[in-house]
């Protein structure tokens, strides 16, 4: 589970990711059923019960050990994890499906980026702002070198077919100044929902800076808190964060230079728009009063310079993949996933100094190798699935759920055949909830129901009929201010309307911490959530029809 990539979320108070078009609802081929169809269907509960806690324990004994060191991304316990899962698919008969690949068949291999900041600042006329004290740069930075910059002001920086701050606005190369959030009408609904529901551009500062990215901005300046000490309360992680080393995708992996993105104080924002903060919030309540954003009479400062050096050196990584093709809708793709990094070890702490990460996410990852083992038996008895099945264990979640989005970036099977993700973090331990009265019969169940309502009816089906836990949907809420929706893998394929499911735990005082160990795992409570994630995958990828995408709950 990601602990580092909230607070962004939370900062800026958004919503659900952007929501490219709708995915079609044909089938693959469907001119002919495997002959055992029947079979099929009346076979899951044989081979959910190859799913033991005995396995999973096995397991994860060796990827949660001292040995792997923590699986930090990109160092050599990563490395090892990645080296037992490869074998693990590879003798349990799964294909590696990357083709060509240097390394193996059973790795997605990329570049990350480790880097640390260099000197920065910003200039207005004879006023600077210092890096990490009055703005704070997010990913890469567009400014390696003092460069003169032209600023325009873009409102909330919204892009929506019925509300856009971008009409006849040109912001190509220039420096971009928005306002945090999204407005709101006098009757307290949103103007871009329409009703009490934020929007995605309300919950992810990501979609503010693609929608910059989008017009050709080279930097997207996000003014953040509404005074000094909001600013810095707000900002106050980033100060510790910006002194050590930070992994991210690698500038233009998509093709594209991504637009810088940096959280400023109100006094900076005001400066660059050459007027008072108290003029610049004054913004809030005129943008409110229409449909349509608000004109307003700020005059850009004309003589900005800014320096932001990144100092950059490439971190290789892969995800881990196995592959098992289908029979008649082998064309239609169920992901299957669970991260496998954690954060490592920390050489200044006092006696235990490596996280292992038994739960988070060491049960996911052996979770998806069981799931795999078992559908690749079910495929050797002639008992395999009609739509194929991609297990995949990514890399950098902790960083930011980097190995999930630079698949979705980069997938080895086009999107639009991905039928459903199933994602699975931390299931081997029980939450404060559920430790008060020593309950480990259950499991939060997450974003089922966001895209699809078949996608929620079959789990809850599957749990009935075949593992009887409690499905909590407390995290599920919309308005739950923990946001588990956008903290894990599961989210980079949301954000592209493909239905999603994601199991987990809960926090517990373990949590990225050294003492999350495999011997607090509660081996069969995760046993039985590993069923339930098979069946649900099961019922996904034999029945007739794909998931209807039907719901629009983010």
């Amino acid at each position: 589970m990601n602990k580092s990539y909230y607070p962004f979320i939370l900062l800026m108070a958004l919503g659900a990711g952007c929501a490219p078009k709708n995915i079609s609802q044909s089938g693959g081929n469907t001119s002919q059923l495997p002959a055992n169809a029947g079979n099929i269907s009346e076979s899951a509960a044989k081979y959910a019960a190859t799913i033991t806690a005995a396995d999973l324990s096995k397991h994860l004994h060796i990827i949660a050990s001292d040995e792997y060191e923590g699986r930090d991304t990109g160092q050599k316990g990563q490395k090892m994890a990645a080296a037992y899962i490869s074998k693990e698919f590879k003798e349990d008969g799964l294909q590696g499906p990357v083709k060509n690949s240097s390394t193996s068949p059973y790795y997605q291999t990329f570049d990350l980026e480790k880097s640390a900041w260099g000197e920065g600042y910003l200039t207005v006329g004879t006023r600077k702002f210092t890096m990490q004290q009055d703005f704070f740069v997010i990913g890469s930075s567009p400014y390696q070198t003092e460069e003169t910059t032209e600023v325009v002001f873009a409102g909330y920086g919204i892009d929506a077919p019925k509300y856009s701050d971008y009409t006849n606005l040109n912001v190509k190369d220039k420096m971009v100044v928005v306002l945090a959030g999204e407005p709101r009408g006098s009757n307290g609904n949103y103007l871009v929902s329409g009703n009490g529901k934020a929007s995605d551009w309300g919950n992810d500062p990501r979609t503010k800076r693609s929608a910059a990215m989008k017009h050709g901005a080279k930097s997207l300046v996000v003014i953040t808190g509404t005074n000094a000490e909001e600013f810095n309360d707000l900002t106050n992680r980033f100060k510790s964060h910006g002194k050590r080393p930070t992994i991210g995708l690698k500038s233009g992996t998509d093709g594209q230079t991504n637009t810088g993105m940096l959280y400023a104080s109100p006094a900076l924002g005001a400066a660059l728009l050459n007027t008072t903060t108290d003029k610049l919030f004054a913004y809030r309540p005129a943008a409110g009063n229409g449909n349509q954003p608000a004109t307003s009479n700020f005059s850009a400062a004309k003589n900005v310079k800014v320096k932001t050096t990144r100092l950059i050196e490439p971190l290789p990584t892969e995800n881990v993949l196995g592959f098992i093709e289908g029979t008649d809708k082998k064309d239609e793709i169920v992901v299957i996933t669970a991260h496998y990094d954690h954060v490592g070890v920390d050489e200044d702490l006092p006696g235990d100094k490596i996280y292992n990460g038994a739960n988070d996410d060491g049960s996911g990852t052996v979770a998806v190798i069981e799931m795999a083992e078992a559908f690749a038996q079910a495929k050797k008895d002639g008992a395999g699935p009609r739509r194929s099945l991609l297990f995949m264990t990514v890399t950098a979640e902790e960083k930011g759920l980097l190995g999930s989005e630079y698949y979705a970036n980069n997938p080895l099977f086009p999107l639009e055949n991905t039928v459903a993700n199933i994602n699975i973090d931390m299931i081997g331990r029980m939450d404060k909830k559920y430790e008060r009265t020593k309950d480990s019969n259950y499991i939060y169940v997450i974003g089922a129901d966001k895209l699809s309502s078949e996608l929620h009816q079959i789990n809850e089906q599957a749990n009935q009929k075949y593992v009887n836990l409690k499905l909590d949907y407390t995290f599920n809420d919309e308005n739950d201010p923990n946001r588990f929706y956008y903290r894990s893998d599961h989210y980079n394929f949301a954000k592209h309307r493909i239905p999603i499911i994601f199991y987990f735990n809960g926090v517990h005082d373990d949590y990225h911490q050294p003492s999350d160990e495999v011997d607090k795992i509660l081996f069969d409570s995760a046993e039985k959530v590993t069923r339930l994630a098979f069946h649900t995958a099961w019922e996904i990828a034999n029945r007739d029809e794909r998931l209807k995408v039907d719901s629009n709950k983010q």
